[in-house]
């Protein structure tokens, strides 16, 4: 137990240390970690021992990563990526293999060729996923295309394991080691495929049917340890449910996130599960950078050299040749195939299990492993080399163009009576907010409305991540305590101060609050409603509709003008001074709209307003004198 505590303990150090110089130095969290794993490996400093059991245990941040990213997919627009998902992902497995095949045939058995070919076509998701969250491209349409190819690779690892031990004996191989936590390999075809279809089914039927009234019951309580407790077990037992039946444990995850994608508690089970992949994951990273075997390196230096050019450089080329077939945009096509050119983290499951089926010997094993975590190190540096003296100069020399606000994130922290309406106008204009709530009865009522509403905390910043504050544009806090709202606005501002904040408040003192703070707009939440119910008033009392309105527009005016003169006397001189000179601005304020009443109606000679000022302005009211000048 002391040396596994000890073994951890050197790994967070190598972390906390390792990762923010890389991040100072602009080569992302990966390589820091990789380069950590270097260092206190076996051939570094020798910190650490055994590496598989730390890189077995840590892969289960992989697994976590597959459940958030399928959160973030809706069955519906993973049916609409089918054609992207087959085409772009399975075009490129195929054809990699059979290039590899090729050229690998001139020094191994065909069939030892076919199954490095399988093997190396797959890229490492762990580390294309972090780059794209990284960088901010996770959500582009270049981002999309190649999660295409990624997610195509988890799932062709089923059939490249079912392949594997048939390349052995031509397909009379006993296989050495069955894949599921129980042996189901005595059973006939039909009902191996039977069970596992009974797998996918029972995922998708509880995640659809008994998540959702669990978590509002645990949301009733206000626990969050509970919902932490439920979201780990949530996805411990859909990569059970997976092994069991011998299928891989991202596929349970990556299926119980998209069933649960729809769901009001997709953010909040984000924001409980984040935390414990980010710690695995990049636990996950050091062991991969430990494992780097440097004697190896040292003896068949130029062996390994040969492998690590070809499979870079044949993604690279398969991929750009795969973009040009599928017509995606020119602009992107480069990045798309620098990205996922790199060897897969399947090849640490893959590699070994061909070996105990007999299909590869050791040393062509050891051999590949070694080029593919030297792959792994070179991807972050060719992505932040293609950013940097690439895509800049194509970005040059076409412009950046105009952005909609139609494809910008926006945030609204709150739908309660002012939410609800904002929500519905940027919905209506082609805005798709994020909507937080932390009330579940209400989420669960706005949802029956065909709002799309989530359940959590705004004021967690894990919860504020999990939304995607990071590539948002704007936040608006629509929340009714004042506090929350306060909290909520600093936070933003303290992590994310690229943010846009707008804010609906319901007193003076919050929105000079605010203004201390910086909020870029902010809105007294009555105020508009209170003075809209006045104006209605005064036509029922017969004032002509057109003087209502012309009194409304320069009460409006006057008062938005003497905020700011009312807040410096508020900030420099004290609430006492603050209090006396909003009363003398009330007092101006009456008499002015009341010499205005006057002068209208000495004009007209007769009530109120008449039909002459109608016309005169062609039957649109305009805005008054005193607001012209």
């Amino acid at each position: 137990m002391e040396h596994f505590l000890l073994q951890i303990f050197v790994f967070f150090v190598a972390a906390a240390i390792a990762v923010p110089v890389a991040k100072k130095i602009g080569i992302g969290s990966v390589l820091g970690y990789l380069a950590a794993g270097v260092v206190i490996g076996p051939f570094g400093l020798s910190l650490i021992g055994n590496v598989e059991s730390v890189m077995h245990f840590t892969e289960f941040g992989v697994v976590m990563m597959l459940f958030l990213i399928g959160l973030e997919m809706k069955p519906a627009i993973l049916w609409q990526m089918r054609n992207s998902i087959l085409g772009l992902g399975g075009g490129q497995v195929l054809v990699t293999t059979l290039l590899i095949m090729f050229v690998s045939v001139w020094f191994l058995p065909g069939r030892q060729a076919l199954a490095l070919g399988l093997i190396l076509s797959l890229s490492s998701t762990a580390i294309v996923l972090q780059l794209l969250k990284e960088r901010g491209r996770y959500d582009t349409s270049v981002g999309r295309s190649i999660f295409s190819v990624i997610l195509f690779h988890d799932l062709a690892v089923v059939p490249i394991m079912a392949l594997l031990p048939l390349l052995a004996t031509g397909g009379t191989h006993e296989i050495v080691q069955h894949s599921g936590l129980v042996d189901i390999s005595h059973f006939s075809g039909g009902v191996r495929f039977l069970l596992t279809l009974m797998a996918i089914t029972a995922v998708f039927l509880l995640g659809r049917f008994v998540t959702r009234p669990l978590f509002r019951a645990i949301a009733m309580t206000g626990m969050r340890e509970l919902f932490a407790a439920a979201s780990l077990a949530l996805v411990v037992g859909s990569s059970l449910l997976m092994m069991v039946v011998g299928l891989p444990a991202p596929l349970g995850t990556f299926l119980a996130g998209v069933v649960l994608a729809e769901s009001e508690y997709r953010h909040e089970l984000e924001s409980n599960i984040e935390p414990f992949k980010a710690l695995l994951l990049g636990i996950f990273f050091i062991s991969i950078g430990a494992s780097l075997n440097f004697e190896l390196l040292w003896e068949q230096w130029w062996v390994v050299c040969l492998l690590v050019a070809g499979i870079v450089v044949f993604k690279f080329v398969i991929l750009y040749l795969i973009a040009v077939l599928f017509r995606l945009p020119a602009r992107e096509r480069g990045y798309f195939s620098i990205v996922p050119a790199q060897g897969g983290t399947f090849a640490f499951v893959l590699l070994p299990f061909a070996v105990q089926s007999g299909v590869l010997p050791p040393l062509v094993s050891e051999l590949v492993l070694t080029a593919v975590v030297i792959t792994m190190f070179f991807a972050p540096l060719m992505v932040t080399a293609w950013e940097k003296f690439v895509e800049r100069r194509i970005e040059s020399k076409e412009g950046t163009g105009h952005v909609s606000p139609q494809g910008q994130r926006v945030i609204i922290a709150g739908f309660g009576r002012l939410g609800t309406d904002l929500g519905r106008l940027l919905i209506s204009v082609g805005i798709k907010p994020v909507i937080l709530d932390h009330d579940p009865v209400g989420v669960e009522a706005l949802r029956n409305f065909g709002f799309e509403v989530f359940y959590g905390d705004v004021t967690r910043l894990d919860l504020l991540e999990a939304a995607g504050a990071a590539e948002a544009s704007m936040l608006i806090v629509t929340i009714s305590n004042a506090e929350k709202a306060k909290e909520l606005v600093e936070l933003a501002q303290k992590h994310y101060p690229h943010l846009e904040i707008a804010i609906a408040v319901d007193d003076w003192r919050v929105v000079y609050e605010m203004k201390d703070l910086g909020v870029s707009l902010i809105r007294r939440e009555t105020r508009d409603s209170a003075l809209d119910l006045g104006m209605d008033c005064l036509k029922l009392l017969g004032m002509h509709s057109y003087e209502a309105f012309r009194l409304l527009r320069m009460f409006k005016h006057q008062d938005l003008k003497a905020s700011d003169d009312l807040y410096g006397v508020w900030r420099e001189k004290g609430e006492e001074t603050f209090i006396s000179s909003f009363r003398d601005h009330n007092d101006n304020l009456a008499a002015l709209l009341q010499r205005a009443q006057t002068r209208n109606m000495e004009e007209v000679g007769k009530g109120w307003a008449s039909d002459k000022i109608i016309r005169a302005t062609g039957g649109q009211p305009d805005d008054p004198p005193e607001i012209r000048r």
